[in-house]
């Protein structure tokens, strides 16, 4: 008999228009400690548990899910308040989608796919540096991602354009960080406009995604393992889907726009220096 998770998504980001933490209340250890509370739990839990899956070709859809909504939970017990707002947009199209995202942090590769898979098939652009790490690399492999290299903005273009195209003629939409980097400043200069070029060579709309998850922060030698501060609210916001018509530099201007004003207005509300 299968397991639970086998045949059922996690239903916890499946709560309509939008998503907020209930009331939070960290412990005495991860109030004073909530990096190392969290990592230990974060690499003893869901990683571990999900590779161990991945390694015997058992990470399946509902799994991921799974493991994906458990490191959601391992940020609210630190008092780290969420927040999801537009996931009407997930689901407003009929066929796939490109997701097109600024990238702030290691969060919200863990995140995404439990508030996009239970509602569509997904998957990710990565850099080829996660699908070799110990423990993530079987997990993202299993995923069947697109691989870029980081090194030739050529080949990556090809790769990208190529392996988006046939999962999206898949039925399998794509979230894609078009950042050369993660930071928690928003620069539209380096926000390149290879997702509206995947997306008028596939005819697929985007759905723009603001995100804003520096609760998690960069560590300087592994930027995977940075501190934690979950006084800093995680914020996510979908917004309606667009349509590529030309050669998309309007579509392109005006996604970076979106996510300019939405982070601007974020970090206005929690504060920058926190």
């Amino acid at each position: 008999m299968k397991s639970f998770v086998e045949t059922v998504f996690s239903d916890k980001f499946l709560t309509g228009d939008a998503y907020r933490s209930a009331e939070l209340a960290a412990g005495v250890f991860s109030k004073f400690f909530p990096s190392l509370s969290f990592y230990a739990r974060l690499l003893a839990g869901p990683v571990l548990w999900l590779s161990a899956r991945a390694a015997n070709g058992r990470c399946d859809a509902a799994a991921w899910v799974h493991a994906s909504v458990w490191v959601t939970e391992l940020m609210e017990s630190l008092g780290c308040p969420i927040e999801v707002q537009g996931m009407d947009a997930i689901a407003a199209e009929p066929g796939p989608c490109l997701f097109v995202a600024n990238h702030m942090s290691t969060l919200e590769t863990f995140m995404l796919p439990g508030i996009i898979r239970p509602r569509r098939p997904m998957t990710f652009v990565v850099k080829k540096s996660l699908t070799t790490m110990p423990f993530f690399g079987a997990i993202m492999r299993s995923r069947d991602p697109v691989v870029v290299n980081r090194l030739n903005p050529r080949e990556d273009l090809t790769a990208v354009l190529e392996g988006g195209v046939e999962r999206l003629n898949k039925g399998v939409s794509l979230v894609i960080f078009p950042q050369s980097t993660r930071s928690r400043l928003f620069d539209a200069r380096q926000f390149n406009s290879i997702g509206v070029k995947l997306a008028r060579r596939a005819g697929a709309p985007i759905v723009p995604l603001a995100l804003k998850t520096d609760a998690w922060g960069q560590g300087r030698k592994i930027k995977e393992y940075g501190k934690i501060n979950p006084r800093l609210p995680v914020r996510y916001r979908f917004a309606a889907p667009v349509r590529v018509e030309g050669q998309g530099k309007t579509e392109h201007a005006a996604i970076c726009d979106y996510i300019e004003r939405t982070l601007a207005a974020w970090q206005t509300e929690d504060g920058v220096n926190n």
